[in-house]
């Protein structure tokens, strides 16, 4: 039996005009006949040697050769023999082949693990082991090695993972490979047409499994539907005003929830060009905004900082940019409202979780400091509450400071085949927790004041990770920050910041200290230990990787102590 939705909440979320029955395969076929040659996904990727012109390649792809290459991707799916439901794990990078890879696997029935393609073999292990995939589809080279090698490693350490599927070359003429051999064309596979009708998964049924980011632990996978990103689709139109003559460009990695919604879905419902890169460049992002004249760019915190550190900012023409989409976590303000001022763009900000879905939302219609100083007001249909962190129960009202939680239609299915996780994600009164701390004013505005495990608890005091790092940003040296807590044998833990200096800069903890008290900022709110760091560490997701920054703060700290 397929893992789905509840079947009468389904019902009545499509008696309600939030979900439907449609998926991207309906779209895709939809644009192929209507704009057959018109754009579908403008793929970057970096230079593959120094003797190149430095700008990387570009490769595009057309909604017919898009919805072809989806269909080679079933037909080699069906080849393999795998059953409708059954798993297969996806590891490419960002372009057209990691969508059709999505899209060829919903038509063929099967069940996607979407996994970043920087991740780790320890991660991939997992996660393949974790959802029991009997196959992998990935390029023919992965993290610069013949990808049939890493794939045979693993093979090895997995045997339930029979089938390796290779995509090698840009665009719908790309070949590809069922086990070392040309997979079969769909015109070769017994009845394709007539199988991938019976076959394909509904728009209420599981589709896909992605990793939470993996900054702590090995990461959970979560259970996805079509239909709850249809609906954040539809607040998102609602939002900002999205039209038919839009170009998006996302340099979040696909198979996360940022990712899906806007280059796999929002992007195929309005039939409109999407710019993916296969790595993030931020001076080649610039490059790409003005070349394709992007209207809506979707990126996380640390992107579009480094994006405004860039030398190269003001070399390019940005004033196609209309709306820049953020959120997931605290923005800093200042830099927020920098890049509004430089591009004349509109910054909006959702917040939510990979497995909330979209729990509050700003719009145009918002004002600048609730856009950039909060996540919005919550969406009444998300039946969110708010509950103490201590104890777990439900405050009276949505007011005032607690841990978010919501149960609609924007939520996953949970996590699968952990019921462990399960239970600590879910409330129990049937709300999925947000892993947040946040403060609603009267107005109906939520604001993030930091992560359950992101307080600095000095002293018995709790002390705001995001917001030390706001302050922090505010220093012009500082191109990049992130702080964590850091052990103390008195205090039980001290304020660490990890910063990434602007070029041509220096900074030492008594200047940084001088900065934040001419600022007024509470002592409290001081780094006690300042470490500069060429780059802050990233997890799988994008954001920095708090985790190993905790870790490594415990390990300078201790080595300090015992020296």
């Amino acid at each position: 039996m397929p893992i789905a939705a509840d079947p009468e909440v389904a019902a009545a979320y499509v008696a309600a005009g939030w979900w439907g029955h449609d998926t991207p395969t309906d779209l895709i076929r939809g644009n192929a006949a209507e704009r057959p040659d018109d754009t579908a996904y403008v793929s970057w990727s970096r230079p593959t040697s120094e003797a190149g012109d430095g700008l990387g390649s570009i490769d595009r792809i057309t909604w017919a050769g898009y919805d072809r290459l989806s269909d080679r991707m079933a037909a080699a799916l069906l080849a393999a023999g795998l059953d409708r439901g059954d798993r297969a794990a996806v590891i490419l990078p960002d372009g057209a082949a990691v969508h059709a890879a999505f899209t060829g696997a919903d038509k063929a029935g099967v069940v996607v693990m979407g996994i970043g393609h920087r991740a780790g073999p320890a991660e991939i292990t997992h996660l393949v082991e974790k959802s029991g995939a009997r196959a992998v589809i990935t390029g023919a080279e992965h993290r610069g090695r013949p990808a049939a090698d890493a794939m045979a490693e693993l093979r090895r350490d997995l045997p339930a993972l029979a089938h390796h599927i290779t995509i090698d070359g840009p665009g719908q003429d790309a070949a590809l490979f069922l086990n070392g051999d040309p997979a079969p064309i769909p015109e070769s596979v017994l009845e394709f047409a007539e199988a991938v009708d019976a076959r394909r998964l509904g728009a209420s049924e599981l589709c896909l499994l992605n990793s939470t980011s993996g900054t702590t632990g090995l990461p959970k996978c979560v259970m996805q539907t079509h239909n709850r990103w249809f609906y954040f689709h539809q607040k998102a139109v609602e939002y900002s005003g999205l039209g038919a003559d839009e170009v998006f460009c996302v340099p979040v990695p696909a198979p996360f929830g940022f990712g899906l919604w806007t280059a796999h879905y929002t992007p195929t419902i309005l039939g409109v060009p999407t710019v993916v890169m296969a790595d993030f460049d931020a001076a080649a992002l610039l490059r790409l905004i003005e070349a394709e004249r992007v209207t809506v760019l979707c990126a996380v915190t640390t992107q579009f900082i480094m994006m405004l550190n860039s030398p190269a900012f003001d070399d390019h023409d940005l004033s196609s940019l209309r709306l820049m989409f953020t959120g997931g976590e605290a923005i800093p303000y200042q830099r927020a409202a920098e890049f509004e001022d430089r591009t004349g763009c509109t910054v909006l900000n959702f917040y939510g979780s990979n497995e909330t879905g979209m729990l509050s939302g700003t719009r145009l219609s918002d004002p600048r400091s609730a856009r950039l100083r909060t996540g919005g007001k919550c969406e009444p249909e998300m039946d969110c509450a708010l509950y103490d962190p201590d104890d777990g129960l439900r405050l009276p009202e949505l007011r005032g400071r607690g841990q978010p939680a919501c149960r609609g239609p924007a939520t996953a299915l949970g996590y699968y085949d952990d019921n462990r996780a399960n239970t600590e994600l879910m409330t129990d009164d049937g709300r999925m927790l947000m892993g947040d701390i946040v403060e609603i004013d009267e107005d109906g505005y939520l604001r993030v004041v930091g992560r359950t495990s992101d307080f600095i608890i000095r002293g018995g005091k709790n002390i705001s990770a995001p917001a030390v790092e706001d302050e922090v940003m505010t220093h012009p040296a500082v191109a990049m920050v992130a702080a964590v807590a850091a052990p103390d044998p008195v205090f039980g833990e001290r304020v660490a910041a990890y910063v990434e200096l602007v070029p041509d800069t220096s900074l030492d903890l008594d200047g940084l200290r001088k900065h934040l008290a001419e600022r007024g900022v509470s002592r409290e709110w001081w780094p006690e230990h300042l470490f500069v760091v060429d780059a802050l560490p990233r997890s799988s997701g994008g954001k920095v990787a708090k985790g190993e920054l905790k870790k490594d703060a415990a390990d300078r700290l201790g080595a300090e102590s015992d020296s």
